[in-house]
């Protein structure tokens, strides 16, 4: 494996794993919140346990999170200083709000964690809350400093220097709205669908159900509503996508050709040598509609991208099908849901629904690690779209594979650890309360 390989390859496996654990931390604090708030509104002892055992899964999310974003700041310095040499001054604004997010966040959680009973109720709660606004605040940030490589403002680039530099102009890029908009539902479309499925699982299973089913109920609503947002952040993302990065769409459709009233492609396998996709479901002038809000419009297809822009055509347009496949799943699944809480209430304690919702377990996840591919792949080969290329931006270190192999073990470990701490916080609630009672057994 050669260096510059190497580097990308540990840059995408750390980013991988931090996007799971940063998302799983911005959007359980809210889920704990709620369950706090029916227990002060209800004073049932069951929410107050779901509470208690989410608030130590926060925990543990805010640990690690920590800890994989501190290597991903050093990742950036380390194997890309030309880039961050160049780009560091122009949106580190982001980055320095977004520590000042995460410094709030951990003293909220350190007020929540150990308030219990020492504080006012109300103020408890709140503390909670506000350890869900910075968590979310955080992730933002940190994608509006992504999303000003996918659209670059805030300076003049003249004779290869960057002048004029406008921070607040950088940080409010053309693309950051969407981006965050998008990437925030999906935090809490994956995350409302993981902690759903692991409770199904515990109910089919008969432990503690009345404990478990209450908190399904909380992460279920959660995902289900944020999966039928979900296509309508898509909509806005793909007609930005369209203005700002046409490469990235062609990509995305594996789209080749140029044209009026442009098909939207469903499944397909692509074919870059004759330019065109194979055994694919083509519905015309939907992706015009799409793209332009008239299916008789124009879509700039790969025909008008030099070859030597083109980002990787098979990898985007596969990613892109995953992302949007499995996000329509989770929709079906959660209409059906809102069908059985409106109209149809025996279908809640059926085996085939719970069994649904487990199966959609890693669902939200998969498609959150395909759409961060579909957002950085279909960049390529820019790591600053249109200023600056990848192969220019990273300086990677001799030996910098053995770097790849370590870090790998450290994250499959850190992941192994962390799945068995939450395994044993779920077998603990399952020994502490009694599947028929409100209370513990002791």
């Amino acid at each position: 494996m050669d260096d510059f390989l190497a580097a990308r390859l540990q840059m995408a496996f750390s980013l991988g794993f931090h996007i799971v654990f940063a998302c799983i931390g911005m959007v359980m604090p809210f889920f704990m919140s709620v369950a706090h708030f029916y227990w002060l509104k209800t004073r049932k002892a069951v929410y107050k346990d779901v509470t208690k055992a989410w608030s130590k899964g926060v925990a543990i999310f805010f640990a690690t999170g920590a800890v994989s974003g501190t290597v991903l700041s050093f990742e950036l310095g380390l194997l890309w200083p030309k880039f961050m040499e160049h780009a560091g001054p122009i949106f580190g604004m982001p980055f320095s709000l977004e520590g000042t997010a995460f410094f709030i966040e951990a003293i909220a959680l350190g007020f929540y964690l150990y308030g219990w009973n020492k504080v006012n109720a109300w103020f408890h709660w709140f503390t909670g809350v506000v350890v869900g606004i910075s968590g979310l605040l955080s992730g933002i940030l940190v994608v509006a400093a992504n999303s000003w490589m996918n659209s670059p403002s805030g300076f003049d680039y003249i004779d290869g220097k960057y002048l004029n530099v406008d921070p607040i102009k950088a940080m409010f890029n053309d693309a950051w709205f969407s981006q965050a908009l998008h990437m925030s539902v999906a935090a809490f479309v994956s995350t409302g669908f993981a902690v759903a499925g692991v409770h199904a699982l515990m109910i089919l299973r008969g432990r503690n159900v009345i404990f478990h089913s209450k908190a399904f109920k909380i992460a279920a609503i959660f995902g289900t509503v944020a999966a039928c947002l979900q296509p309508l952040s898509g909509d806005i993302s793909a007609k930005d996508v369209a203005q700002r990065q046409p490469a990235k769409l062609a990509a995305m459709e594996a789209h080749f050709h140029t044209e009026k009233n442009a098909p939207l492609i469903i499944g397909g396998i692509p074919d870059t040598l004759n330019k065109k996709v194979d055994y694919a479901i083509k519905l015309p002038g939907v992706l015009s509609f799409m793209a332009t809000g008239d299916f008789n419009g124009e879509v700039k297809g790969l025909d008008q991208i030099p070859k030597k822009d083109q980002p990787p055509v098979a990898v985007t347009h596969y990613a892109f099908q995953i992302m949007v496949g499995l996000g329509m799943a989770m929709v079906l699944i959660a209409l059906l849901y809102f069908i059985a809480l409106w109209k149809k209430r025996s279908w809640l304690g059926s085996k085939w629904l719970l069994k649904l919702f487990i199966l959609a377990t890693p669902l939200g996840f998969i498609a959150l690690e395909a759409g961060w591919t579909v957002t950085e792949v279909g960049r390529q080969p820019w790591i600053i779209h249109g200023v600056m290329r990848t192969a220019d931006a990273v300086t990677p270190m001799p030996g910098i594979a053995y770097s790849f192999y370590l870090f790998t073990g450290v994250y499959i470990s850190l992941a192994i650890i962390v799945s068995l701490l939450l395994y044993r916080q779920i077998t603990m609630v399952g020994k502490l309360y009694d599947s028929s009672s409100d209370h513990p057994k002791n």
